[in-house]
């Protein structure tokens, strides 16, 4: 510490309270851990009410984890992180902080809620939407901007983006709306998705999901954020919904580097197209992809009789198409869904071996 000046150190793996306490006494500076660094840097970036809100809960929800024992601890003697609570008992410091956080969640409910109403108009309206996923700063902000002409504010930094922005495009006289998201991370910790729950379920009310990666990086790394991605669309239930992937950035590479990376990554992704977001390099031929993709999806209606079959055909449902609607009764279940053609098809001969009821949705 003497030697590199720091005023500050970082652990990548997690901190229990008392290794922190100690090492923070040893060092005589603050010593934090992943998801303290995480919650540092949303924090400084957060702009908006609702993530601003979001961050609160998070802060407050790792803090009454640990009250008990920062307590304890405080009463020892102040270090880095451990100053101004020493006063408390523990039970009345927990309680303290327990209680904002149903205020906190009162208040996000009310921004949930006005999201829910613009997101049912929009559905009104027969707008398909369009979510733009990807590892931090992989290039979303600047697609955004490319395909909306919006300027939101794009700079070289981790989490510029912690709430969501939506805005009306079009192209081929078709109109979508377009959302620009918070960008995920490896090994996201689990506080931070349920704090953030309100802003990723944009992505999965979406009709498609574009996942933005930096093609610049060495393949491994693509590779590694690639599969995060993915992973954090599993976790907060999107996986049902199509992907495009845009391979991002190639006006940082020669053509034969970008095309050597897309051979490379194109049975790992899903369907890949090289773009350049800054030079709007490929924009059309991600546009038409989009078309495909929009246009060619149905909605249909099924109804099957509960089983153990009924429910492994449920899950695959869940799994390759998007589920509009679910109802359970005493002996069926009744799914409507939208989904590409081809896995439609698929389900009807599914359906039929089931003894069930297959049938396009009134709506469509």
């Amino acid at each position: 510490m003497k030697e590199t000046g720091a005023e500050k150190v970082i652990f990548d793996n997690p901190l229990r309270t008392i290794q922190a306490y100690n090492l923070s006494k040893a060092t005589k500076v603050e010593n934090i851990d992943r998801f303290q660094l995480i919650l540092e840097i949303f924090t400084s970036r957060a702009t908006t009410t609702e993530a601003q809100l979001q961050i609160q809960l998070a802060v407050l929800k790792n803090e009454i984890k640990h009250a008990k024992e920062k307590v304890r601890l405080s009463k020892r003697g102040e270090q880095p992180g451990f100053m101004g609570i020493g006063v408390y008992e523990a039970d009345v410091y927990r309680q303290a902080l327990k209680r904002q956080v149903p205020v906190i969640q009162k208040k996000l409910r009310s921004v949930r809620e006005k999201r829910v109403l613009h997101r049912e108009r929009r559905t009104e309206l027969g707008f398909r939407s369009i979510s733009l996923a990807g590892y931090t700063n992989a290039g979303k902000s600047l697609l955004f901007n490319a395909l909306s002409d919006a300027g939101t504010p794009v700079n070289n930094a981790l989490f510029t983006t912690l709430s969501t922005t939506t805005r009306l495009i079009e192209f081929s006289n078709r109109k979508f709306l377009l959302t620009d998201t918070v960008g995920f991370i490896d090994r996201l910790p689990l506080g931070l998705i349920e704090a953030f729950h309100s802003t990723l379920e944009e992505t999965i009310f979406s009709d498609l999901i574009i996942v933005v990666l930096d093609i610049n990086e060495p393949i491994e790394t693509v590779r590694k954020k690639n599969k995060t991605c993915q992973e954090t669309i599993d976790r907060i239930g999107a996986s049902g919904v199509q992907v495009i992937t845009a391979l991002n950035k190639i006006d940082r590479l020669t053509e034969a580097e970008a095309n050597q990376k897309f051979e490379e990554l194109k049975d790992e992704t899903k369907n890949p197209i090289l773009i350049s977001a800054k030079k709007c390099t490929n924009l059309d031929l991600l546009r038409t992809e989009i078309l495909k993709k929009l246009e060619g999806y149905i909605q249909a209606s099924f109804s099957v009789p509960q089983s153990s079959a009924a429910m492994s055909l449920i899950s695959l449902v869940h799994k390759d198409a998007e589920v509009k609607k679910i109802e359970y009764t005493n002996d069926s279940v009744q799914i409507s869904i939208e989904a590409n053609p081809e896995f439609v098809e698929k389900l009807k001969r599914r359906v039929k071996d089931l003894n069930g009821k297959f049938e396009p949705d009134p709506k469509a």
